[in-house]
């Protein structure tokens, strides 16, 4: 098979992306158990992080990579004219490359159609809660944050009328803290990133565990009267949402699945934090954009980056 010089072009960053995915894909899926074991020695927002970074490492590698090195190559040293061959195994990981970035763009305009949909259809009034604009709903919400740019608190009025003033007060502190650490937005970056590995699944739920932890931690901030409260506050809301799962885009006060025991447990008996030398979480994945960098600015490096592209072409 021959193609023009685009054609390739587009052929070699699909194949170049996959083949990315999967070594760096690898290294990440069989670090996950560790990473995970540490990060429940951290607090649940520095665990969040390196949980987070962990599993976008693939995609953003995967991306920067392309974008610094692997184009520039292509544009610099490939010669503009058609007729190169086209291996099998290139067109084939160009195929496995499409396919797996186009389940992730269906995964996250899915996730967007029906997280706007939600909104939409929970209409609701605008109200001020202690300064803060809410949405008060006649949709079984119990209490939620919606929304990646300008999200919305959203209170149904099972909440507003079942939850006392202290309970309320504090179960909004904890979307407020969802809000202030932009983890609908995470989300949405976890939808976009592709992955070839299921065990990087795992890096996502116990993201989502600590996400929700280190909300708990910002809400109750140390007092155990707020942490009383917040704890009654999710007995209270699971019991109105009656194991209503929310859309991806949605954070509610309690998912439908997710273990409520523990994090109740948790607010009632907080547990002395471990572990002192852990702020290395975000080394990683700045030493690597470091060293990617380092390679794009050096023209001999580019040349054997299209030596190697060349060889995949082939």
């Amino acid at each position: 098979m021959t193609l023009s010089f685009f054609a390739r072009l587009l052929l070699l960053s699909s194949a170049s992306f996959f083949i990315a995915q999967l070594l760096i894909g690898a290294l990440v899926a069989w670090i996950a158990p560790a990473a995970i074991r540490r990060a429940a020695f951290m607090r649940p927002e520095r665990a969040a992080r390196l949980l987070l970074s962990l599993r976008l490492l693939p995609a953003g590698f995967s991306t920067l990579a392309l974008a610094a090195l692997c184009v520039p190559s292509y544009f610099r040293f490939e010669p503009r004219i058609a007729g190169e061959e086209v291996g099998v195994l290139c067109a084939a990981a160009a195929i496995l490359g499409a396919a797996i970035c186009s389940v992730a763009m269906y995964r996250t305009l899915r996730a967007l159609i029906r997280s706007a949909l939600y909104v939409r259809e929970c209409g609701g009034l605008e109200s001020r809660i202690e300064g803060e604009i809410v949405w008060i709903v006649p949709h079984n919400a119990g209490v939620a944050l919606a929304g990646i740019v300008h999200p919305r608190l959203l209170i149904s009025e099972r909440a507003m009328t079942g939850l006392s003033h202290d309970q309320l007060v504090v179960a909004l502190r904890h979307e407020y803290a969802h809000r202030a650490s932009r983890d609908n937005l995470k989300r949405l970056l976890i939808l976009l990133a592709p992955t070839v590995f299921p065990r990087l699944r795992i890096l996502e739920q116990t993201w989502a565990k600590c996400a929700e932890w280190a909300a708990d931690d910002r809400a109750a901030e140390g007092e155990a009267g707020r942490s009383l409260a917040l704890a009654a506050a999710l007995v209270q809301v699971a019991r109105m949402q009656s194991g209503i799962a929310m859309p991806p885009l949605v954070t509610s006060l309690v998912d439908a699945d997710e273990d409520l025991s523990l994090r109740v447990e948790r607010l009632l008996r907080p547990a002395p934090v471990k572990g002192a030398n852990l702020g290395m979480e975000m080394v990683a994945p700045m030493g690597i954009a470091l060293l990617i960098a380092a390679i794009a600015m050096n023209p001999a490096s580019l040349r054997e980056v299209h030596h190697l592209l060349e060889i995949l072409l082939n």
